[in-house]
C-alpha cells in the first residue's frame, strides 16, 4: 500500500552584480538557462525563439522541452508550463516532467544595491517516492552549479566565489 505523495524542496539565492533587467533577460532565455546548466544538461525548445514570454493562457503547456545530459542523451522532458509570470521580477513554471509528478520552479530578481538577488525556489513530487531523496540531492546539486554559473557571468567587479 503506497501512502501520500511526499513533496520535497529547497531554495537558493545569489547576489549578482549586474542590473536586474540584465538578469531577467537571462533568465528567460532559453538560451541563457543552457548556459547556466552547462556542460551538464540542456535543455531544447521549439523555434527560433528562446526567449520565455507570457503564454497566451496561463496554466497551459507552452512546449516540451527535451533535457539531454551533457548536451546528447535525453534523460528528461519538461512539459513547460508558466502559472504566474510577472515581467522583470518573477515567474511560477508549474509542470509535468517524465520523472516527476509535479515539478514547481520560482525564479525571481530582486533589485539590490549593488545589482540583484536571484532566488529559485524548488518542489517535486517524483512519480517514484523512493527515488525522491536521491532526486532532492542532484536537483540540489545542479541548481547550486547553476547559480555558481550565474555568479561567474554576473560578477563584475566582485571576487568569484570559491
Amino acid at each position: 500500500m503506497s501512502g501520500p505523495a511526499r513533496e520535497y524542496g529547497f531554495s537558493l539565492s545569489s547576489e549578482l552584480r549586474a542590473p536586474p533587467e540584465e538578469v531577467w533577460s537571462h533568465a528567460t532565455d532559453m538560451q541563457g538557462v543552457n548556459r547556466e546548466f552547462f556542460p551538464l544538461v540542456r535543455m531544447t525548445w521549439p523555434g527560433p525563439d528562446s526567449r520565455l514570454h507570457a503564454p497566451p493562457a496561463l496554466g497551459q503547456r507552452m512546449f516540451r522541452s527535451w533535457i539531454l545530459l551533457f548536451g546528447l542523451l535525453p534523460i528528461d522532458y519538461d512539459d513547460l508550463s508558466l502559472a504566474e509570470f510577472e515581467p522583470g521580477r518573477r515567474f511560477l513554471e508549474c509542470s509535468v516532467m517524465f520523472s516527476q509528478k509535479q515539478w514547481v520552479h520560482e525564479r525571481i530578481v530582486t533589485p539590490t544595491t549593488t545589482g540583484c538577488r536571484l532566488t529559485d525556489s524548488v518542489r517535486f513530487i517524483p512519480r517514484l517516492r523512493a527515488l525522491g531523496a536521491l532526486q532532492l540531492a542532484v536537483f540540489r546539486l545542479s541548481f547550486r552549479w547553476r547559480h555558481r554559473n550565474l555568479r561567474r557571468l554576473f560578477s563584475r567587479g566582485q571576487r568569484k566565489a570559491a
